[in-house]
């Protein structure tokens, strides 16, 4: 691997800029070498990188770094147990690169490993790799994490999906390393909409690699074992009256809690198309819940176990890393157009001080600044992700995604390898270019997608009002 990454961004939004190169400044000093190996830890005081953000986030890094985006990967599948489990977090200890089981940290891996395949080359090692360490994982998962035998996989601690401090977990532990699950809590093992998503995504991932070995046969195995974890979703876990999904406690209870865990499952895909789009239009989208001045909080506003609580908890205000997760979770679905607002809150919200942290109010947008540090790596990298997006490349598989968000002068410039792709945005036209030669024109607010030479292959759109019948292409 040794494919070179860079990017450059100039633009007439001030503030925008002023967040873009400090995220990159600060992003820096989250490089640090585990032994030998560039890796990139969250910051903003966690030194490790954990399973829950450090592949999502490193992938995302891989733009500027290839090397710490492809060891974020790469370490988690080298240290997984014989029996399947991968670490939730990986810490540096006295010189020693150390694996940590005693949580799942969440698991935002699959999808983002496998683009890593696309970004380093294609290499065949790897996605042999990431095929085993995948089906190892689902096999571990369906051994051990449905306890009671309901055909529904379980969350045992708070650690185990990253929700630290949630009400929603009464009295449940933190952590939890032991094969079997906590006895006598009130809501452990929970059902765990979460738990049955880390399958999905998994076999999901499965199907595409077998796809892209050519076992057609394979993948299709692969795509049924997925669809029958979603259908378990649908059938268990999902309220059809209420527009979305609900955990169930030890004694099989329904957890009447309006959680943002809906929208993570749509980061892994989990959801049917019919399930996302009603809790968007019902839930996400409703001032009164989570489209709040500050969207996405971690429990709808409205919902009696909400707490407006400053420093680390799930248990309400909104987070940098589910500004980050949202990303994937709404393109998966057709909600590109959602992403431009969401940015420009988030970029608010840091505003012109350029400290990026970890949570924010809901009802003003105002950091929480208690006991949390600078250079919080899911709020930089959501910084610089949302400007790639609205303004900028992202590379998918083989095929570049171009933003053409209008209102201010930009060029955005992604080196990859031999390869140069540019943009150049006035405000309400972008040129597009591939290694110098211009490849099309666009009017503003669309999202184009194209391959690696830049031929079209689809368009979405980030504005309804935004016109399609002005591109122009030049290959």
């Amino acid at each position: 691997m040794n494919i070179q990454t860079s990017v450059s961004f100039q633009t007439s939004y001030e503030l925008l800029q002023k967040l873009m190169d400090s995220a990159e400044r600060k992003t820096m000093n989250n490089l640090k070498h585990f032994d030998s190996r560039l890796v990139l830890i969250e910051g903003g005081g966690y030194e490790k990188i954990w399973l829950e953000t450090q592949p999502m986030g490193g992938e995302m890094y891989a733009k500027r770094n290839m090397e710490a985006g492809l060891n974020n990967h790469l370490l988690f599948m080298e240290n997984q147990r014989e029996d399947g489990r991968l670490p939730g977090s990986i810490a540096f200890i006295d010189g020693k690169i150390t694996p940590q089981f005693n949580k799942f940290q969440g698991f935002c891996f699959p999808s983002s490993a496998l683009n890593m395949y696309y970004l380093i080359g294609k290499d065949p090692e790897y996605l042999n790799l990431l095929y085993t360490t995948l089906e190892k994982f689902d096999t571990y998962l369906w051994n051990v994490r449905d306890s009671d035998g309901d055909g529904c996989l379980e969350s045992w601690c708070k650690y185990d999906t990253g929700e630290d401090h949630a009400l929603r977990y009464g009295d449940a532990p933190d952590s939890w390393s032991k094969e079997i699950p906590p006895k006598n809590c009130q809501i452990v093992p929970m059902a765990s909409m979460d738990i049955m998503s880390f399958s999905y995504s998994s076999r999901e991932i499965l199907s595409k690699i077998c796809r892209i070995l050519g076992n057609e046969n394979k993948a299709e195995f692969w795509l049924k074992k997925a669809l029958s974890v979603q259908k378990k979703i649908e059938n268990y876990l999902w309220d059809e009256a209420k527009g979305a999904c609900f955990d169930r406690d030890r004694h099989h209870n329904v957890m009447n809690i309006m959680t943002h865990n809906n929208l993570r499952a749509m980061h892994w895909n989990s959801l049917t198309q019919h399930m996302a789009d009603h809790f968007i239009t019902r839930h996400l989208l409703n001032p009164e819940e989570f489209w709040t001045y500050m969207p996405l909080p971690s429990i709808a506003v409205n919902d009696p176990l909400f707490r407006n609580i400053p420093t680390n908890d799930w248990s309400g205000q909104s987070e940098a890393l589910t500004f980050q997760r949202a990303i994937r979770a709404l393109e998966n679905y057709g909600y590109d157009h959602l992403i431009p607002y969401l940015g420009e809150k988030l970029f608010g919200a840091i505003g012109e001080t350029c400290i990026f942290v970890q949570q924010y109010d809901p009802f003003t947008g105002k950091p929480s600044l208690e006991g949390i540090q600078d250079s919080y790596g899911p709020a930089m990298l959501s910084v610089m992700e949302y400007a790639a997006r609205m303004y900028g490349i992202h590379m998918e598989h083989h095929k570049i995604y171009w933003g053409t968000t209008g209102g201010h002068e930009s060029l955005y410039e992604q080196v990859w390898g031999n390869h140069v792709f540019k943009i150049k945005n006035t405000g309400t036209r972008s040129e597009a270019f591939v290694d110098g030669k211009q490849v099309f024109e666009a009017g503003k607010d669309l999202k184009i997608i194209t391959d690696i030479k830049g031929n079209i292959l689809d368009l979405r759109r980030f504005n309804a009002h935004a016109d399609i019948r002005q591109i122009k292409t030049f290959l």
